[in-house]
């Protein structure tokens, strides 16, 4: 596998990135490991990936982020899937660095594999957690009971903003976020995506529920990567942890990590 060959002190810089209207918490550790960015969960912050960075070690080079509105990062007045999107790139600009292994969780493993897909020189491969798993779980039914459980939740969100434990955005931003991503999930808009990955891809998935799933609703979205592995030889399930959706950063970071190591091992120096 090829180094990367963008200049680095080594030391930890950690500062605010501007992009567009807003400017974006930044950590990046810095030295001349592969670079690898993390993605976060929908309204998660970057002290989400602490365990996975603590398992990989100081070998590598480890850039996290807070997305616009969460964490220590400015609110906007775009919180599309596109601009997430983006926001890799100005990220990834900002610190200097030409190629990195991508690593998402949740929402984050959609706009990992999306960039993955528009990247492929540039991305050294990919770590899809817990998401990006094509299946139409949204329908109107799904939609209005999604815009339903966000007005309820408007009322506390205020006094969990300055814990940091939710997003500085309202309520109907929440809830778009959130269709606008159940239409991505649809299986004519994200196997394509998939389908096209020309580098190493990785997924970890879980068992069990996730926070708003029923049944074996979870257990079903997850089914639909078999025939993702079948079609695209490229992406492959590196492990399937007993944990749930929303624990699993905490108790099996070292799947990940094995789950990077592994997509970095494949990479083709962007040949």
């Amino acid at each position: 596998m090829k180094k990367n060959n963008t200049p680095s002190t080594g030391s930890t810089w950690t500062g605010m990135v501007p992009v567009d209207d807003t400017a974006l918490a930044v950590t990046d550790t810095g030295g001349t490991g592969v670079p690898v960015v993390y993605l976060n969960g929908q309204f998660a912050t970057q002290g989400y990936w602490r365990r996975v960075i603590a398992e990989l070690g100081p070998g590598w080079r480890h850039i996290t982020y807070d997305e616009r509105a969460r964490g220590k990062s400015k609110r906007s007045a775009d919180y599309s899937f596109e601009a997430a999107v983006r926001d890799v790139d100005a990220v990834l600009a900002a610190r200097g660095v030409d190629r990195a292994l991508v690593v998402g969780w949740s929402y984050g493993a959609f706009v990992g594999a999306h960039w993955a897909h528009r990247n492929p020189s540039r991305a050294v491969g990919a770590v899809l957690v817990e998401g990006a798993q094509p299946y139409d779980w949204l329908d109107e039914a799904m939609e209005a009971r999604i815009r339903k459980l966000f007005r309820r939740m408007g009322w506390f969100l205020p006094l969990l903003r300055p814990t940091g434990l939710a997003p500085r955005m309202n309520a109907r931003q929440m809830a778009d976020t959130n269709i606008e991503l159940g239409r991505r999930a649809r299986e004519r808009e994200l196997a394509p995506v998939l389908d096209g990955i020309t580098v190493p891809v990785r997924y970890v998935v879980a068992s069990g529920a996730s926070l708003g799933s029923k049944g074996d609703e979870q257990e079903r979205i997850r089914a639909a990567l078999d025939a993702v592995t079948v079609r695209n030889p490229h992406i492959r399930i590196s492990a399937k942890v007993v944990s749930n959706h929303d624990a699993i950063l905490k108790k099996d970071f070292a799947a990940i990590a094995e789950a990077v190591r592994e997509a970095a091992a494949l990479d083709g120096g962007g040949s």
